[in-house]
């Protein structure tokens, strides 16, 4: 932990700022909607590819339904993550703020940027679609043609033989599935081998009836009837026929057979409304020039419908493709919804989640982790209260300049938090001693230091020392490290009992209360119980399944209903998307699925937690 002696506190109160240093009111926040969009875009790009970091802030819909909803010091990486996942699918973004900045000895740059993306007809947020999953291109020029459908370039798709499937379940130790895959391989090859003859022998009469270069006026009349027949249209000026598929597997078959076929012709996708692929569209070039002429004005063609629809989507690319370290603040909130909202949908668990988050964005810092290095801003989650300590305690010379100018008639500007969050992250660096100055624009490697604090994703980590993968972290003053397989939710019990009571009730019921224990409520309807000797827990649950064991008030309560769980199955209701407005109902859901208790259990065996009696909101006092 960081600490001045007071003297030092004293004198830094009286330092002067800056002549050129702004304050709050006078950061001039850029707005981009749909009328400055496309202008706007390119002075992002400019600034991050001269920033050091990329600052991001979302202003989002919706609040959370239930306290427990929340993500609290118990929780998991995992549950944490799935938690966040269910808020960022239910919700959306109303306003994106993005700020590249530099950090150069005590002075910050910064270029703020507010997108509006809500309502929609605002801004397109271009959200995920299936087009661009299959890394497809939508041709606009067709529907100028009259055609009721988009068309795309085909990039390849990588498929699995039968052959290699048989081979692996072998070496699997699976003999008779090898067999089975091999039968079924000899009746979809003999399936497969049928259409791709009779589709080649079609391709083939179609393209020597588009290149015959007879001129006598009795074959004019059957090279027509030919062309109708064989369904031959135009792309462009270019001949063109359908090749209609039922199965992506027939779309890998076509593709190959085109590229052997012959250099002049240029595949098309026609994606079917429902997804999937309709038909392939085959284009007759003129000749090798002209096929690299066509595959320019798809990519042209591509690249303007990109901009069309995929809206902010830019933005995240222009972010993601420059890999500059990301700061932002509860880092886990804001990146699913960036995920979810810009990227693909949410994986259903964290390694998943991190794994494709990392390509897209290396370097994450969470302004809370830099907090909770100094002791009393680990209670404090508002950056201004948090930028007001640092100021009276520190001394931690920042000095903010946007160079934007104000804009007449601008009205109210938004989005001002995110140079917060910039100023905030360079004092905590300053005070730190994490020297993000030595960052320099084209430097994606951050300094060690400051590299300990990157991608930590669980929610309350004391310190970048230990490791952040399996532990739920509580940052309070005085922390204790306890098992999950310590914890106990308990629920059932009467309405407006508090913990405290609650407490002493257990106390007096059996021998296993006589050990040191703890009680704090999640919300009105369940508590969570930890015990501070390891196998209590188990014993407890035990107990609660023998009866004649039981004795005094802990009796009546479960002759009224009162029942308990383990961790796992709150992971197990967290990760079925349990979201009752009560925790004790989910948990009941949860005790009632019994499909997925190994995996729960798998889960959660081997992890740790950090307990303390001051770290949950005490509901008592509501």
């Amino acid at each position: 932990m960081v600490s001045f002696p007071h003297w030092l506190q004293r004198r830094l109160f009286s330092t002067h700022l800056p002549k050129n240093h702004q304050t709050n009111s006078q950061w001039n926040v850029k707005q981009v909607t749909k009328s400055n969009f496309t202008n706007s875009l390119e002075e992002v790009k400019s600034h991050i590819s001269t920033s050091d970091f990329i600052a991001v802030s979302l202003q989002k819909t919706g609040s959370f339904s239930s306290p427990w909803h929340r993500v609290s010091p118990f929780d998991t990486a995992d549950t944490a993550y799935l938690k966040a996942k269910h808020v960022a699918e239910r919700f959306q973004v109303l306003q994106f703020a993005v700020c590249p900045f530099t950090v150069r000895a005590s002075k910050i740059t910064a270029y703020p940027y507010n997108f509006h993306l809500f309502p929609r007809d605002e801004l397109n947020i271009g959200m995920p679609s299936y087009s661009f999953s299959c890394q497809t291109s939508y041709l606009t020029s067709m529907a100028r043609e009259g055609f009721d459908f988009n068309a795309c370039i085909y990039d390849g798709i990588s498929y699995l033989s039968k052959a290699q499937e048989s081979a692996a379940e072998v070496q699997m130790g699976n003999p008779i599935l090898a067999n089975r895959i091999l039968e079924s391989t000899s009746i979809s090859s003999a399936a497969d081998e049928f259409f791709i003859q009779r589709t080649k022998s079609r391709v083939k009469h179609w393209r020597n009836a588009c290149t015959d270069s007879g001129t006598k006026a009795d074959e004019g009349l059957l090279k027509s009837l030919r062309k109708l027949v064989l369904g031959t249209e135009e792309h462009n000026s270019r001949p063109c026929m359908n090749i209609d598929v039922c199965s992506e597997r027939q779309v890998q078959l076509v593709i190959e057979m085109l590229q052997e076929f012959s250099d002049d012709l240029v595949p098309l996708i026609v994606p079917a409304k429902g997804g999937g692929t309709q038909a392939i569209r085959v284009v007759l070039a003129r000749s090798k020039e002209d096929r690299d002429l066509l595959q320019n004005e798809l990519q042209n063609l591509k690249e303007e419908h990109n901009k069309k629809v995929r809206g902010f989507r830019e933005v995240i690319d222009l972010i993601s493709s420059s890999q500059k370290p990301v700061v932002s603040h509860n880092s886990l909130n804001d990146l699913t919804f960036i995920y979810s909202k810009f990227l693909a949908p949410l994986p259903a668990n964290i390694e998943e989640f991190m794994h494709s988050l990392h390509l897209a964005f290396p370097q994450v810092i969470d302004v809370n982790h830099l907090m909770r290095e100094i002791s009393p801003l680990k209670k404090l989650t508002n950056i201004p209260m948090a930028i007001s300590y640092l100021k009276n305690r520190f001394f931690a010379p920042v000095d903010v300049e946007v160079p934007f100018e104000a804009l007449v008639n601008e009205g109210k500007t938004h989005g001002r938090n995110v140079v917060r969050i910039c100023q905030l992250f360079a004092k905590l660096c300053y005070v730190l001693k994490l020297a993000p100055n030595s960052i320099q624009s084209d430097d994606k490697n951050l300094p060690s230091a400051l590299e300990a604090y990157s991608n930590i994703f669980t929610p309350y980590t004391p310190g970048p020392q230990e490791p952040t993968d399996e532990d739920i972290r509580i940052w309070t003053n005085s922390t204790r490290k306890v098992s999950c397989e310590d914890l106990v939710f308990l629920w059932g019990f009467r309405d407006g009992m508090s913990a405290g009571l609650l407490k002493s009730l257990l106390q007096e019921s059996h021998k296993i209360f006589s050990e040191e224990f703890d009680v704090k409520l999640v919300d009105k309807s369940c508590a969570i119980v930890v015990f501070w000797q390891r196998g209590m827990s188990k014993t407890f649950l035990d107990v609660l399944n023998n009866s004649p064991e039981i004795f005094g008030p802990l009796r009546e309560m479960i002759s009224e209903g009162a029942r308990a769980a383990s961790y796992d199955t709150y992971y197990k209701g967290c990760r079925l998307a349990l979201w009752d407005a009560n925790l004790a109902d989910s948990l009941d859901k949860a005790l009632a699925d019994r499909d997925s208790s190994s995996e729960a259990d798998s889960k959660t065996k081997s992890l740790d937690t950090y307990w303390c009696s001051e770290w949950m909101i005490n509901l008592d006092d509501l």
